[in-house]
């Protein structure tokens, strides 16, 4: 990774620098989800409800959502009714950063609108 250095910040990582006018960044978390999933759907990407399955119980304790969240741990079913819900609330915020880097892994762009 190359460093440059930023105007009075000190070193910049390149990949840094790239993501600043980045057009996922004013989404809501709501729309990010919607636009992952949909993404998923359309490339049958088993992997990301998969991966999203993995870290949805984490996101939901730090919601609070704590019976969720068990519930989520002790069958995998109820994750399937819940991969709509990880797009509201505290949730799709701690969920943020995981559509964000899936968004972009596959160069996902949002429509204009």
């Amino acid at each position: 990774m190359e460093l440059r250095r930023g105007p009075e910040r000190g070193p910049v990582s390149s990949s840094a620098m790239t993501q600043v006018d980045d057009p996922l960044d004013p989404l809501s978390s709501q729309e990010l989800h919607d636009l992952a999933v949909s993404y998923a759907k359309r490339h049958l990407d088993v992997r990301f409800f998969w991966n999203l399955l993995r870290v949805l119980p984490a996101a939901e304790a730090g919601a609070g959502e704590l019976d969720e969240a068990d519930a989520d741990i002790q069958r995998m079913s109820a994750h399937f009714d819940d991969v709509t819900d990880a797009g509201k609330g505290e949730v799709a915020e701690l969920l943020r950063p995981f559509y964000l880097e899936y968004l972009r892994k596959h160069d996902v762009k949002p429509r204009s609108k």
